[in-house]
Order: structure tokens, then C-alpha cells, then sequence
């Protein structure tokens, strides 16, 4: 893939959510995505795969937007990737997770990864 690679941790069919939001926007950007849900095939037309391990390419990107708890679970699959940057979205944030993040040396930014793109969650309707 010549485009930059973005993983959507908590992507999701359900256009109101973020998870499908950020899945939209990083698509409007030209951005390769990676929608991950255990529960989906497809989301937004792309591929959803179960979970981390199942892809292949190289990440440049991990974009969470999950609880705190189930993210810290994830860590140690993400850390693998060994992506550029991991985007805790608000509500997916807490300083456990900060302090695990850091001893993985995985470069973290806390905020949300739809408006760092220059776009807005409005842009992008439930319907």
C-alpha cells in the first residue's frame, strides 16, 4: 500500500458512532484503512478484520476508540505493529493506559484523531 495504513480499533457499522466517523474521515483522506471489529465482515465497504494479529501490512497509524480497560488489553498486539503514532480518542484515555503505553515506547497522542485530520464529526452524517 503506497498511502499511509490506519488501524480503527472499535470501528463500527453504526454511522453514529466515532469508530465509524474516523473510519469515514481517514477514507476521505486518502488514508488506507484497516477497520478492526471482532463482530463485523464489513464496515464502510472495507474489510473488518477481528483483531490486530490479523493483519498484515505494516501500520503507520492506530486510531482506538475503545474503553480504557479493553485497550489495555490490546497494547501488547499494538506495540507489535510498532505503528508511527497511536490516537487515544477521547474516552479512550486513562493514565494506566498512558503509563503501559510508555513502557511499550509506543508514541501516543491523546485527542481526536477525526478534527487532527482537519475535518469535523459533523461532517460525516449518522445517516
Amino acid at each position: 500500500m503506497s498511502e499511509p495504513t490506519v488501524a480503527v480499533l472499535g470501528a463500527s457499522q453504526d454511522r453514529r458512532k466515532y469508530g465509524n466517523k474516523a473510519v469515514r474521515a481517514y477514507l476521505d483522506c486518502g488514508m488506507a484503512v484497516l477497520p478492526v471489529n471482532p463482530r463485523e465482515a464489513m464496515i464502510e465497504g472495507l474489510t473488518a478484520y477481528p483483531n490486530l494479529d490479523a493483519i498484515d501490512e505494516p501500520l503507520d497509524y492506530v486510531s482506538v476508540y475503545l474503553p480504557p480497560a479493553v485497550a489495555m488489553q490490546l497494547l501488547p498486539a499494538i506495540a507489535e505493529k510498532r505503528p508511527r503514532e497511536v490516537w487515544l480518542n477521547p474516552g479512550s484515555e486513562s493514565d494506566d493506559l498512558l503509563d503501559a503505553a510508555a513502557d511499550l515506547h509506543l508514541r501516543i497522542v491523546v485527542g481526536c484523531s477525526i478534527t487532527a485530520l482537519g475535518r469535523s464529526p459533523a461532517e460525516f452524517p449518522d445517516a
